[in-house]
């Protein structure tokens, strides 16, 4: 709900500043900027996360039934994958679990996500407001939908890794990335 917010007031703000040609070329493609916005928002909160966790807190597990900060950047790699093979209608060319079962060190997982952070740069950097209502085979057995669903369940599975993320940062008393900036 709150990125369909942030989308109507982004929309919004654009058709209300700037000249009208200005405005009209704005829009031709407002909604997969907005899009491309919060993916660069989203990477960047993963990025820094697992730039700025040491080493020897990857394995920090907080209880027995939660993934240890390492798993999780492990996890969003593959997912990730998952999401924007969907949206590049091209088979994924890792599981979702995979860096899970075989990156177990910060150069491994953190290799994992930066090229899981690359492969969905170019499902993001080509998407344009006409892609983005093109129906798609939905990962994970979610049927057809638009492109830009399988995007937007990407940001929002980035997102919400990010904040179980600020719990590890906060129980080792380190601020995280959002907040030190």
């Amino acid at each position: 709900m709150r990125l369909c917010f942030v989308l109507v007031a982004t929309c919004g703000c654009a058709l209300g500043f700037g000249s009208r040609a200005g405005a009209q070329a704005a829009m031709s493609n407002v909604v997969s900027a907005v899009v491309k916005g919060a993916w660069d928002d989203a990477k960047r909160n993963i990025r820094e996360s697992a730039d700025q966790m040491p080493e020897a807190n990857y394995g920090l597990k907080p209880a027995d039934s939660v993934r240890t900060f390492g798993q999780i950047l492990a996890h969003v790699a593959g997912a990730s994958y998952e999401f924007c093979a969907a949206a590049k209608g091209e088979k994924s060319p890792f599981s979702e679990d995979h860096f899970e079962k075989v990156a177990t060190t910060k150069t491994t997982i953190v290799k994992a996500v930066e090229d899981s952070l690359a492969y969905c740069d170019g499902a993001y950097t080509s998407l344009t407001d006409a892609s983005a209502a093109e129906s798609i085979s939905m990962p994970f057995g979610m049927g057809k939908s638009p492109r830009i669903r399988a995007l937007l369940m990407n940001v929002g599975h980035l997102q919400e890794h990010y904040g179980n993320l600020v719990t590890y940062f906060r129980i080792n008393g380190m601020v995280p990335p959002s907040s030190r900036r």
